[in-house]
């Protein structure tokens, strides 16, 4: 098969969007699309028409035509296998098959045309395929907004402590007879311990929109808390601006700019001058029917050091993984030392780690289709009924030590047929209408929280709610490997250090 060209046209030839899949001239594709209608004029009824040079498979649409133009050579049969799949593709993309419609989505036809052939062969893809594919959706993004999130509510929760213990200062002072305490900080001059309270708590209220509540009386004069925290709204919409346009924000500093209070108070990671980043990913893939298809995991252990006193340190790390993962140290580390000890060194102890620079020193990973592994079961049964389907879609948390967060269920329903109807559900909910998916929201599920289920029904078809896809974030990792301690090389005096630990999801479908 050999497919020259798809193209939707009028019933008089005009061409509304055509793609050429091999090296064809634009009046070339005009001139065969224009002879197209005079050739049916024959009083028969055939799905194609052939020429002298090229074959038309074609597939009337109410006002339009869904014309493939391939070689006389091609198999007609996979042609008209073919055409179908692009006849269902449009409605996909457009509400009404009409000109100004087919016009207005003309580079989302495109870009699923695409996906179909590839320089002029089918590709081995189906309906579902194409729409994610064409989608593009980030899942790094997905994380980015939840790492971000969490930032955002813990420096609230840090915030209204803060506001707290100020205002419990400033009654004490009172109760003293004592003047309360100043705090600088906020502009060019300390403010009495009272209005910082008071402005404080202003910034905390106006911040959490969705919460009503009264807000206390506003001291005199401008408050210079308000005026920070509405510049830290404009750098969020700034920053929001520049991410949709491409550009690449580091999570790490996001949590330090929701306002200056923030700053000042609660940042989201208490770095010491020893951090260390323990991340984990996850790529997993299950059968509908049950049965581990693939799991992947991949871990590392990143150590930044930013100060050059304890450039020349070891770290104790304690495994208790017993699912058989694959450690593999640095180059320059010393593998001895860490397979007898356990200790990460560079192999020269009188060098120093890098200062100011993410270094990875240990990484792992775990490859297994061992079903007792799988950290979060999804078992989706949608089953037919009189009016379409009723799905059953539950979950179950098989690792009790770990606890996950933002998590997302993501449905794909059928297009065109409307919103599900909800029956019972753990959690929220969200019916995204244009990517046709319904999204299953959990905060947290641990131990306490280790199952749940959702019921709905709606038109179509069993193999229509699938793939299933599944993302969440967790701080606590799956091979259960830590850094519990860190020393100097030499006297082997204990350091302070900080860590953070993060368990992502890359990839987990049911198929």
């Amino acid at each position: 098969m050999v497919l020259l060209a798809a193209a939707v046209c009028t019933k008089a030839g005009k061409a509304i969007v055509s793609r050429q899949f091999v090296e064809m001239t634009r009046t070339r594709i005009e001139g065969l699309l224009a002879a197209f209608p005079k050739l049916m004029n024959t009083g028969k009824q055939h799905t194609f028409v052939e020429t002298e040079s090229v074959r038309y498979v074609y597939q009337p649409m109410e006002k339009l035509y869904m014309v493939l133009i391939t070689t006389k050579n091609s198999n007609i049969l996979e042609d008209l296998e073919t055409l179908r799949l692009f006849s269902r593709v449009i409605p996909e993309y457009c509400r009404a098959l009409e000109e100004n419609e087919i016009s207005e989505h003309c580079f989302d036809l495109i870009f699923a045309f695409d996906e179909i052939v590839a320089l002029g062969y089918r590709e081995n893809v189906n309906l579902a395929q194409i729409r994610t594919f064409t989608e593009m959706d980030s899942h790094e993004e997905k994380v980015f907004r939840a790492v971000r999130e969490t930032q955002e509510r813990e420096a609230k929760a840090e915030m209204r402590r803060k506001a707290k213990e100020l205002q419990q200062a400033r009654r004490d002072a009172e109760r003293q007879g004592k003047k309360a305490p100043g705090f600088g900080g906020f502009g060019s001059s300390a403010v009495s311990g009272g209005s910082t309270a008071a402005m404080i708590t202003e910034t905390i209220i106006e911040t959490d929109k969705p919460k009503v509540a009264p807000a206390p009386a506003r001291p005199s004069g401008p408050s210079k808390a308000l005026k920070l925290g509405a510049k830290g709204k404009e750098v969020d919409n700034f920053v929001d601006k520049l991410k949709s346009e491409g550009e690449t924000i580091m999570s790490s500093n996001t949590g330090k700019r929701t306002s200056e209070t923030t700053k000042v108070h609660a940042p989201p990671i208490n770095m010491e001058s020893v951090h260390m980043k323990i991340e984990e990913k996850i790529t997993l893939t299950c059968g509908r029917d049950g049965g581990l298809q693939n799991m992947e995991l991949h871990g590392m252990i990143m150590l930044r050091i930013s100060d050059d006193k304890f450039g020349r340190i070891r770290l104790h790390v304690e495994n208790e993984d017993k699912k058989g993962v694959q450690l593999q140290t640095h180059p320059n580390v010393d593998k001895k030392l860490f397979t007898s000890e356990s200790l990460i060194g560079l192999k020269n102890p009188e060098k120093s780690f890098p200062v100011n620079s993410d270094v990875g020193v240990l990484k792992w990973r775990l490859q297994t289709t061992e079903e007792s592994f799988i950290p979060l079961t999804i078992n989706c049964w949608p089953s037919e009924s009189g009016n379409g389907c009723d799905v059953n879609i539950e979950y179950e948390l098989q690792e009790d030590n770990l606890e996950l967060n933002d998590v997302v269920i993501t449905i794909p329903l059928p297009s065109g047929v409307g919103a599900p109807v909800i029956g019972e559900i753990d959690g929220e909910y969200r019916h995204d209408s244009r990517r046709n998916t319904l999204e299953w929201c959990l905060p947290v599920i641990d131990a306490k929280n280790k199952s749940g289920s959702l019921e709905f029904s709606i038109a179509g078809q069993p193999n229509d709610f699938f793939p299933v896809q599944v993302s969440f974030i967790s701080k606590k990792n799956y091979c259960n490997i830590q850094v519990t301690k860190v020393t100097q090389v030499d006297g082997n005096s204990p350091v302070r250090f900080s860590t953070e630990t993060t368990f992502l999801v890359d990839k987990y479908e049911i198929l």
